[in-house]
């Protein structure tokens, strides 16, 4: 895949997002309210932000994951993101994140980039499953998946340390029948 992809739905556009697009990120990834399920502390400068687009750029290169900056069809800012991390191919297999600037929250521009961009998965990956880790705190974003057709599993404790501490994950996931007849 040399070319990045390029998904298109109703409102959305989701494209790569580059170095053009740090000040634009900036505004949501500095916004405590957006970051603090993340497992990241608010950015302090756009040129911070520049690490997580290297980071969006070396997931994709290794092979491991991708992720589409979020943009409206009408306006060519990146408002949020949508990919997938450690995508295990072999199993068929990968982990989905997302995140929204708080000023599009509640308009369901989350939830129809999720269904695009799990379309591609398993559309163009192949992809048999796809799971979603998510804070027990994180309830907007529980409430989104659920919505989804999204299974909860169970609860995967300590299982990562972030800023500082050890976060329990809620384990969801959806599989490509479940997808396919949702």
């Amino acid at each position: 895949m040399n070319t990045f992809p390029i998904i298109e739905t109703e409102r959305l556009i989701l494209r790569e997002a580059t170095c053009k697009d740090a000040d634009d990120m900036y505004s949501y990834l500095s916004d405590k309210e957006v970051v603090k399920h993340m497992g990241l502390e608010p950015y302090q400068t756009s040129t911070d932000v520049l690490e997580e687009i290297n980071w969006y750029q070396s997931i994709r290169k290794e092979g491991t994951g991708i992720r589409w900056g979020i943009t409206l069809k009408d306006k060519d800012v990146v408002i949020g993101s949508c990919g997938f991390l450690n995508m295990q191919p072999r199993h068929y297999r990968t982990e989905i994140g997302f995140e929204l600037s708080k000023l599009y929250w509640g308009k369901g521009i989350a939830k129809e980039a999720l269904n695009a961009v799990m379309s591609y998965g398993y559309k163009h990956f192949e992809l048999e499953r796809i799971e979603a880790l998510i804070e027990p705190l994180n309830s907007a974003s529980q409430r989104l998946v659920e919505k989804q057709g999204f299974t909860k599993e169970g609860i995967l404790r300590h299982y990562e340390y972030t800023c500082g501490k050890f976060d329990d994950l809620y384990m969801y996931s959806m599989l490509k029948a479940e997808f396919e007849l949702g």
